[in-house]
């Protein structure tokens, strides 16, 4: 397998769609939007499997202090090769020098952000407006 990283903004509507609802994230069923909001992103990394997206990390960040990882996603046929951890990686080297990359996991991926480096903060819990 010759995954490769790329960090660029374009993308179609429905390589988005694929990979999104591969893990069946809600957002994949709005893949114009998704397509839209990437061109946003500060960063935007993504992995490909030939010409098949199969990873992705979206950040965001102040451009001093703190960087925010929106999303981390690897289609689940692609999960458990060192993908995710790879996009990880790579967000550390463009936010290398920053106080600190936040993210808010869900609680069955906690332990893989553990193995990256991430800790967990007591007292505090993440939080969102679903619609506004």
């Amino acid at each position: 397998m010759g995954i490769t990283y790329i960090n660029e903004h374009n993308y179609t509507p429905e390589d988005l769609e694929k990979l999104f609802l591969s893990v069946d994230w809600e957002s994949g069923r709005y893949p114009q939007k998704l397509a839209e909001a990437l061109r946003n992103y500060e960063t935007v990394i993504a992995a490909w499997d030939g010409k098949r997206l199969v990873g992705m990390l979206c950040a965001m960040d102040d451009g001093v202090m703190t960087a925010y990882v929106h999303y981390l996603l690897v289609d689940p046929r692609y999960q458990g090769k060192g993908i995710g951890r790879k996009l990880i990686e790579l967000a550390k080297e463009k936010y290398k020098g920053y106080m600190k990359i936040v993210l808010a996991a869900y609680n069955d991926a906690v332990d893989f952000y553990v193995s990256c480096g991430f800790k967990t903060d007591e007292g505090e819990t993440p939080m969102y407006f679903a619609e506004l």
